[in-house]
């Protein structure tokens, strides 16, 4: 396949982008993995890994023509992922996720399913966004990303804005950002920032806008956690303008 070239990211996305570089999460690897693990993210992983470096083309990443191109940063064990994977065949999907043992559970699903429209990065995902071409995503889901609840510790946390100004920058108009937490103080936090954003529209007219998940959700352990400790999650979908 003929890659296109592609135009490189804005001077002011590269500076963005190096000013929030490797803020958003903790730990990198948990548990030892298994042996089958650790033979995926030795010979699969480099395989689906996105290039590391220069502009990227998001339809050239796949080996076959997409439709759209989504985007998943912090994907936890897969388990959204793989359900978009699944039941959007015609979608390329990026995932973003630093934590080893939920890459490799992800792999494990690729594996078995034979999935061939999933790339991923095992790092810090800003980097990257600053690499993808203006308005190249239909959509971005951020789903329950560490809330980071210490004052002193929010600016740690994923959305800011600074990001939602990267995000809207290769979020095509009229393409979707959803965000899911079980952390009220973090579904405010997002909210205000949306509000103030010039390039997001929250779209919400009853509260079942963001206490009901979007069509095609499938519920993750994590979430299932939150449920059986008494936290209601919040969905909130944005518009790009």
């Amino acid at each position: 396949m003929t890659v296109p070239d592609t135009p490189s990211a804005p001077a002011d996305a590269d500076a963005a982008a190096d000013s929030l570089r490797g803020a958003f999460f903790g730990r990198r690897k948990g548990k030892r993995l298994r042996d089958r693990q650790a033979d995926l993210i030795s010979d699969l992983l480099p395989r689906l890994r996105l290039p590391e470096a220069g502009p990227l083309t998001p339809n050239g990443l796949f080996g076959r023509p997409v439709d759209d191109v989504w985007i998943e940063i912090g994907f936890g064990g897969g388990e959204h992922l793989i359900a978009r994977a699944l039941a959007d065949r015609g979608k390329g999907i990026i995932g973003f996720e630093p934590f080893i043992n939920g890459m490799a559970k992800l792999l494990g699903r690729v594996a078995d399913e034979g999935i061939d429209n999933v790339r991923l990065h095992d790092a810090d995902a800003i980097p990257v966004l600053a690499r993808l071409p203006a308005a190249s995503i239909g959509q971005a889901f951020i789903l329950y990303p560490d809330p980071w609840p210490k004052r002193r510790h929010r600016k740690r946390r994923i959305i800011s804005d600074e990001t939602l100004s990267l995000l809207a920058r290769i979020i095509r108009p009229g393409g979707l950002l959803r965000f899911a937490t079980d952390i009220d103080d973090y579904a405010a936090w997002t909210l205000a920032r949306l509000d103030r954003s010039p390039d997001f529209i929250w779209q919400a007219e009853r509260a079942d806008d963001w206490r009901e998940p979007w069509p095609g959700w499938l519920s993750t352990r994590y979430e299932q956690k939150a449920f059986r400790e008494g936290r209601r999650p919040s969905y909130i979908t944005a518009v790009r303008r």
